[in-house]
């Protein structure tokens, strides 16, 4: 990824709007989504179309790693992110003002239970997604590279 490649933000809505004022202030507006509950910037290379793509998830920490959840708020297919890092998993992410490259990888069989019980820690509402869908919602682990 390069800083003079073009980024497309999430579709429109309140999602992109959130993302705008997350860049334009460097997170000062946007990293703390509600009280309590932070959220990143992950650009992702689209598997097909080769562009940049920016979308903003709610994150928790493992150590020095950053975490997401692929939940699609419980859609029974996986979020286009997701897929584009298993084809692309070398990443950028924005955590308030810090930008950094990091590789995204599912969180094994081991780590999962505890990662999931970090991230619904944070947004309980992640045990409601798993229960509407057949599919296994992936935990994603961001290593800074």
């Amino acid at each position: 990824m390069t800083s003079s490649e073009q980024v497309t933000d999430s579709p429109s809505g309140w999602v992109a709007e959130h993302i705008q004022r997350y860049v334009a202030t460097g997170g000062a507006e946007g990293h703390e989504w509600r009280p309590g509950v932070y959220t990143l910037l992950l650009t992702t290379r689209g598997r097909r179309s080769g562009k940049l793509r920016r979308t903003a998830l709610i994150y928790g920490r493992s150590g020095d790693d950053h975490l997401v959840v692929a939940s699609e708020g419980g859609a029974p297919k996986h979020p286009s992110w997701f897929l584009n890092l298993l084809a692309d998993p070398q990443v950028e992410v924005q955590v308030a003002a810090e930008t950094f490259t990091a590789r995204a990888r599912p969180a094994t069989p081991e780590e999962k239970p505890r990662m999931w019980s970090t991230m619904t820690a944070i947004w309980p509402a992640y045990d409601d997604y798993q229960a509407r869908t057949d599919r296994e919602i992936p935990v994603v682990v961001l290593e800074r590279v």
